[in-house]
């Protein structure tokens, strides 16, 4: 199996180049990647050191550094040392200039500022924990968006993704054992979710979370029959809300968060995207 070692060097956190990297490295599933992150690199002799080193490890480079100084010393160094490179944020710095006219400011991490939108991003994250598994029914009537969903049907993840995009999410486990709050009958079904799977996956994925226990995969928790009825009283409870059903069994955290941001209708909402 063919092996590469990529070096993320950013002036900030590096997650822009860290996420671009990724992306582009999934597409290439045989082959095995090592990561090195280097972040809020802003001086000359700091970056000759990662540089230097990334030579003796001939390690890609994907790069953030809104200094074109830096940015343009990583694209000599690697073209003087045969080393694969990309930058990620130069190129569109370009764009934005030609579009506006305008110089950018050339200052590390202002996308970080702490603006209305990051306290709001913080709130979100903090109402999802707060409302995660059905812990206070009130959260449901204060939430955005509320999601439904068996056990490891990926509610909690999916709860913090799209806090990430400024969107206080509760959501509330379903179980023909458990009764339904009230509260969950008096919220717009246009911001209610059912999440659903195929009982197959989802037996796998509960053996998994068994065994990570410690305990034996198989249990009335990852019984096939056990995981039809309750995959089945979800599926009446969706139809008697009306809300928007998503099969999330071969669907990634970010596509089933995609399809709820593009179904939503944020003028139902108290907290749009756009306060």
């Amino acid at each position: 199996m063919p092996q590469i070692t990529i070096f993320v060097i950013s002036d900030s956190s590096g997650e822009t180049a860290l996420t671009v990297a990724q992306t582009a490295t999934s597409q290439f599933p045989d082959v095995k990647v090592s990561y090195q992150r280097f972040p809020f690199i802003q001086t000359h002799s700091i970056l000759d050191s990662i540089l230097n080193l990334a030579e003796k490890q001939h390690a890609m480079l994907f790069h953030t550094l809104v200094n074109q100084e830096l940015s343009n010393h990583v694209r000599d160094f690697a073209e003087q040392h045969g080393l694969q490179h990309f930058d990620c944020i130069q190129p569109a710095m370009k764009v934005m200039q030609a579009a506006t006219g305008l110089q950018p400011e050339g200052v590390p991490g202002l996308v970080h500022n702490l603006t209305n939108t990051y306290f709001d991003r913080i709130a979100a994250m903090e109402f999802a924990v707060t409302y995660d598994d059905g812990k206070d029914p009130a959260g449901l009537l204060k939430a955005d968006i509320v999601i439904l969903g068996v056990s490891r049907t990926s509610k909690t993840p999916l709860s913090l993704f799209l806090a990430n995009r400024n969107l206080r999410v509760a959501n509330l486990p379903l179980s023909p054992q458990t009764q339904l709050p009230d509260e969950l009958w008096q919220v717009d079904p246009k911001r209610i979710f059912g999440l659903t799977n195929k009982p197959g996956i989802l037996r796998k994925i509960r053996q998994e979370r068994m065994i990570s226990y410690g305990l034996p995969a198989d249990s009335a928790y990852s019984n096939t029959e056990k995981i039809s009825e309750e995959l089945a009283y979800a599926e009446k409870i969706y139809k008697k809300i009306g809300c928007l059903v998503i099969d999330v069994s071969n669907k990634s955290i970010e596509e089933t968060a995609t399809l709820i941001m593009e179904s939503v209708d944020y003028d139902l909402i108290p907290h749009s995207l756009s306060d």
